[in-house]
């Protein structure tokens, strides 16, 4: 028997709907779980139509459901941002197997040529992604230091600098040289994140980390040369973090995908631990 299925953009009218909804949901984008301490908050803020932000809300026979993916426009690239409510064995994946399909056509319908989300790949949401046609496109591993621990004295923060305009093209070549091409359309920082410039001899620029900051944490994205001899590589994203006046108070979290692997032992120093996989 086939589901009965009703999604549509949400409206104002829907905000009781969604905040129902939101608290029971799983988030499907690393930064956003990182920093966001009231996701409800931020859907409900992007949902007015002009923001590049898309909200569908409806149902699939009797079951309530909303979700929410973001627009790069000029990438033609969607990323699936939430998906309420969570799975159980009483509803199966139906339901979202119905949302993550309306949430592909549109995506499609507003120019994106490519549909992702980051999804923990031990849950049943990879199970059902998987089922919906969904491929693994990169992995990373989410570092975390929890709030109040300081730097070794063994570690000296390196100097970085906020990043102008200026560096806007040796930041690119950089990640244009680290970053394998095919992950390239989707390890881009977030437009929200401060950036950070190291540059090593010859005053070029070898490293650039993006830190976006929230209520609840810090979530960085380093992009450092294989070059970079480890002891400097833990330096640099010390000195990331010095450049944060919250650092301190906040749990701090790291992405590393696969091609940076090599940080994790200067993570380690920096008394990181390994907090989620995601694909």
């Amino acid at each position: 028997m086939m589901a009965v299925t009703d999604i549509r953009s949400a409206k104002l009218v829907d905000i009781p709907v969604i905040q129902r909804l939101v608290e029971k949901g799983t988030i499907l984008d690393s930064e956003l779980a990182c920093t966001r301490e009231a996701i409800s908050q931020h859907m409900l803020t992007n949902l007015l139509p002009h923001r590049n932000v898309v909200t569908l809300v409806g149902r699939v026979d009797h079951l309530r459901i909303a979700g929410q993916f973001r627009l790069k426009a000029d990438e033609h690239l969607a990323q699936m941002l939430y998906i309420a409510p969570d799975l159980n064995e009483a509803h199966g994946d139906t339901a979202w197997l119905e949302l993550v399909d309306s949430m592909a056509f549109e995506a499609g319908r507003r120019g994106a040529h490519m549909l992702t989300g980051e999804v923990d790949e031990d849950g049943t949401l990879f199970t059902t992604l998987r089922t919906a046609g969904f491929a693994v496109y990169a992995r990373q591993e989410v570092w975390r230091r929890p709030a109040g621990y300081a730097v070794p004295d063994h570690i000296t923060p390196a100097e970085l600098q906020p990043e102008t305009d200026a560096d806007a093209m040796e930041v690119q070549l950089l990640y244009c040289n680290i970053v394998p091409r095919l992950v390239q359309p989707v390890a881009v920082p977030s437009s929200e994140s401060q950036g950070y410039v190291y540059r090593g001899a010859n005053d070029r620029i070898q490293g650039y980390v993006a830190v976006s900051e929230g209520r609840s944490g810090i979530y960085v994205m380093p992009f450092l040369h294989p070059d970079i001899p480890y002891h400097s590589a833990a330096s640099i994203l010390a000195g990331a973090m010095a450049r944060v006046n919250r650092a301190d108070k906040l749990p701090v979290y790291i992405c590393v995908r696969r091609f940076q692997d090599w940080l994790e032992e200067g993570l380690a120093d920096l008394g990181f631990e390994p907090y989620s996989s995601r694909r």
